[in-house]
């Protein structure tokens, strides 16, 4: 019974420079229970220091993308 409910894709945009920019794109499957439907947004982290920790950028896409604009699928 598993099925996917969101996937994030996270690019760096900075020719991997030691301070660089990453697009973050989402997508969303539509939720039955809420009756919300399918969405994508995209946003952009800018200025993160590669030499830290992935769950770090991690952090940053997710604060990010929950404030970005939707477009239904």
């Amino acid at each position: 019974m598993r099925r996917r409910i969101a996937m994030m894709r996270i690019s760096n945009t900075s020719d991997l420079t030691d301070i660089s920019d990453y697009l973050v794109q989402a997508a969303e499957g539509a939720n039955k229970l809420t009756g919300a439907p399918a969405r994508f947004g995209e946003c952009m982290v800018r200025g993160h220091a590669r030499r830290q920790p992935v769950w770090v950028l991690l952090a940053k896409a997710c604060e990010e993308i929950m404030k970005a604009d939707f477009v239904e699928l």
